[in-house]
Parts: C-alpha cells; sequence; structure tokens
C-alpha cells in the first residue's frame, strides 16, 4: 500500500493518490497525508485509480478525513474508482458524503 500526495500550486486543493490495498495497514500514512500540511486545503481529491480493494476502515479513513476538512462542510471527491471500490461506496451510502466520479 502506497498513498502519496500532491498540493495544487497554489496550495488550495490536496490529491490523494491511493495504491493497492486501502486498509487498517495504511492508517498512519493515510492521516499524515493531510495532517501534516502547514494549511489546510480548501479541496480534497482522493484518486482510486490504483486502488484495487477496500474495507471498513477504509470507509473510516474517509470519515475521518471528512471531518478534518469541515464535516457538511467539506469539499471532498473521489475520482477513478473501479467497478468494485464504486460498489462497495454506494452500498455504503457515500455518494451523499463524497462526490464520487
Amino acid at each position: 500500500m502506497a498513498i502519496t500526495s500532491t498540493v495544487s500550486p497554489d496550495g488550495r486543493s490536496l490529491t490523494l493518490h491511493i495504491q493497492g490495498r486501502f486498509d487498517f495497514s495504511a492508517h498512519q500514512e493515510f492521516r499524515a497525508s493531510y495532517e501534516q500540511l502547514d494549511e489546510a486545503p480548501e479541496f480534497y481529491q482522493i484518486d482510486m485509480k490504483n486502488a484495487d480493494y477496500l474495507d471498513s476502515s477504509a470507509l473510516g479513513m474517509l470519515l475521518l478525513l471528512r471531518d478534518h476538512a469541515g464535516g457538511d462542510n467539506a469539499k471532498i471527491e473521489i475520482i477513478n474508482c473501479s467497478a468494485d471500490v464504486k460498489k462497495i461506496l454506494t452500498i455504503s451510502n457515500f455518494e451523499q458524503l463524497f462526490e464520487i466520479k
């Protein structure tokens, strides 16, 4: 599991790239990718292009990010989901909490 992050040049957005299994083993790396920034971005993007699995702990991590980013006011989109990942997010009703593309 590898998580990389990219901050936009203006610092307003953060993209988190998820690779491989998104599960509890990624917890510290995932949180560190957004908590250690000097300034909180206005917009977050989770790129699942290379994620091949996620479990309930990954769903919990996404909820923690949402809380960190402002809860109901958070601007977070999840992009490039495989059919399996999108199915898990849909079953969990995450389309009501995140913009899923």
